[in-house]
């Protein structure tokens, strides 16, 4: 399970490092894609099986779920940590997250998330994110 927030910085290259406590459990290979919210999703390669197949259950005639599907394959990519435990992020997906320098890299349970410092902080804003709204509206959901 990924869990905690940790901040590192984005080289001239696009690379990053993966927190030292998530390089295990990332495995060797790994899919980085289009996330929501303005970020990027990593998941291993277990967790990205277990979406593709969610994912393939979707209605190939409903709009919203063809257009949901193609932006998160049209975004992916197969990726492996360097000698370093860098993941080289494309220019594509650091355009979609704003990633530029720093990175704060979110462990959200069975994912990773990645966001740029300032979409991290105006998410996490008391002013645009209350807790207790979003617990109200999780018994709906069973939690």
């Amino acid at each position: 399970m990924f869990i905690g927030e940790y901040s590192h910085n984005m080289d001239a290259k696009g690379r990053v490092s993966m927190p030292a406590k998530f390089r295990e459990q990332l495995g060797t290979v790994f899919y980085l894609t289009k996330g929501l919210d303005n970020c990027l999703f990593v998941f291993p390669e277990e967790e990205w099986r277990v979406f593709e197949e969610k994912l393939k259950k979707l209605p190939l005639t409903n709009k919203n779920a063809r257009g949901f599907v193609r932006m998160f394959y049209a975004g992916a990519t197969e990726c492996s940590l360097d000698k370093q435990g860098r993941v080289n992020v494309p220019q594509i997906l650091r355009t979609h997250g704003g990633l530029e320098k720093e990175v704060k890299i979110i462990g959200v349970g069975s994912r990773i998330e990645l966001w740029s410092e300032e979409n991290w902080d105006t998410y996490n804003n008391p002013d645009n994110i209350s807790y207790e709204d979003i617990a109200e509206h999780m018994a709906e959901l069973g939690i």
